[in-house]
């Protein structure tokens, strides 16, 4: 873990209150990592009790956000942090965010697997689904990485990756449409599946927000808005 841009205050307290926050969005990260991971293989083996473990495990990431949010605020509080550190603790509240979200992610497709499990016979069907499951938790992944080693160098190779999630998504929408249009019967079933390729969409969002959050962390410039072809021009820079 690259810790030069830290661990450089007169005080060791609060070296070690910088470390701990950062571990802690680590812990979280690695908990949301896990429920996506779960939360596609309970839907690929309708594994009911795999995906009732995704949606008890929110409650945890749901308690490690609280945590965090609040250290950080004691840290603002107490220290008055200045450049970098100031930084780094807004870049952690957003982050924690972008998790807290991505596990409500993890949680709907849990759900949407449990109902699919008991109408729900042909899961293998969904392999395109799946690559993109492996898509969005290949960014998250990446972005976590980045954080652990506060090196932005492959931010551009994280978020290049979402154009691939839009087009498997694109092409999964319409792989659905045709499967209703074929049978109106599969309508139900193909909502529900929807909502799950939906949900990985928005994981793939949430990795590339936290790129742009680490960008302005490490080199403190906002970077979001930018197009894939502008966010490399500017690191290049």
């Amino acid at each position: 873990m690259d810790n030069s841009k830290i661990g450089q205050h007169i005080s060791g307290q609060f070296n070690k209150e910088l470390e701990d926050v950062r571990n802690k969005v680590l812990t979280m990260g690695g908990l949301v990592e896990q429920q996506i991971e779960l939360a596609v293989t309970a839907f690929s083996t309708g594994d009911v009790e795999m995906a009732e473990l995704v949606i008890k495990q929110d409650n945890q990431v749901d308690a490690l956000e609280m945590a965090i949010d609040q250290e950080c605020m004691q840290i603002f509080a107490l220290r008055q942090p200045a450049a970098f550190d100031l930084r780094l603790l807004i870049t952690v509240i957003k982050v924690v965010n972008e998790l807290e979200r991505v596990g409500d992610m993890a949680e709907r497709i849990a759900e949407m697997a449990i109902q699919l499990s008991n109408t729900d016979n042909k899961h293998d069907q969904y392999y395109e689904l799946e690559h993109m499951a492996e898509l969005v938790q290949e960014m998250l992944h990446g972005a976590l990485d980045v954080f652990a080693r506060m090196n932005v160098e492959d931010v551009t190779t994280i978020t290049g990756l979402d154009e691939n999630v839009d087009r498997e998504y694109g092409s999964i929408i319409r792989q659905l449409i045709t499967r209703m249009m074929e049978d109106p019967r599969n309508i139900t079933r193909m909502l529900d599946v929807l909502w799950i390729a939906r949900s990985l969409e928005r994981i793939g969002d949430h990795a590339c927000n936290i790129c742009e959050s680490l960008v302005y962390m490490v080199k403190g410039e906002d970077v979001r808005h930018l197009t894939q072809e502008e966010l490399e021009r500017k690191m290049k820079e």
